[in-house]
């Protein structure tokens, strides 16, 4: 049974960091009416150890707070992280649906413990992630889960690191990137924007992690 994670969105939902998650989905909801719809979207970061699978979370779970059909869904397939936060299982995931064409029909869609979230993790990791990501059967997987929600989240590596995100990032609705304050080198992150923009990835915005010592990050 899924544990209830350790998120500031359900431990101190009246806090200013859990406040500004919220502020973030109101942005994101804005913008998508102003441009077009965002009903995928893939969160990464410029380099490792910026805080994108907290900052992934915390949204996810005001995405469904608001009522809005969720999935989170692990795309980091080298280091992926989210069944051990939410407290799950990771025998069968994303992976599953690429090498089992029954698993389209019935994806390993995982309850977390908050209401209209639900959780794809990673599965087991595949010697080639970037073509896994990259694949046209990964387009049906995105379908399938089109299908059973009304937002898609997924988790992927850091762009600079590796070309998974940007792969994946071709195939969504945009590219969310959190960059951390203090952490952060400005030349990781331009870099990622360029190596984003190379390949003609929407980049929605950024999110500034740890801005201040009472927050998990600032505005959108």
């Amino acid at each position: 049974m899924a544990e209830t994670p350790d998120l500031i969105t359900l431990s101190d939902p009246r806090s200013p960091a859990a406040e500004a998650y919220r502020t973030l989905r109101t942005n994101l909801t804005f913008f998508a009416a102003l441009d077009r719809p965002v009903e995928t979207l893939v969160v990464t970061s410029a380099a490792p150890g910026e805080g994108k699978s907290e900052v992934l979370a915390n949204l996810a779970v005001t995405m469904a707070q608001s009522e809005r059909r969720t999935l989170l869904v692990d795309a980091d397939l080298r280091h992926p992280g989210l069944h051990e936060l939410f407290g799950v299982p990771n025998d069968r995931g994303l992976t599953t649906m690429i090498l089992e064409e029954e698993a389209l029909d019935d994806p390993p869609l995982l309850e977390v413990g908050v209401d209209d979230l639900l959780l794809v993790p990673s599965g087991p990791l595949p010697p080639n992630p970037a073509d896994v990501l990259g694949s046209s059967k990964m387009e049906q997987v995105i379908g399938a889960f089109k299908e059973r929600a009304d937002v898609i989240l997924f988790a992927a590596p850091p762009v600079v690191a590796v070309t998974d995100a940007a792969v994946l990032g071709t195939k969504v609705d945009g590219v969310l990137l959190v960059v951390a304050a203090g952490r952060t080198r400005r030349e990781h992150a331009e870099r990622a924007k360029e190596l984003l923009k190379r390949v003609n990835v929407r980049i929605i915005g950024a999110v500034l992690n740890e801005a201040a010592p009472h927050a998990t990050l600032s505005a959108y």
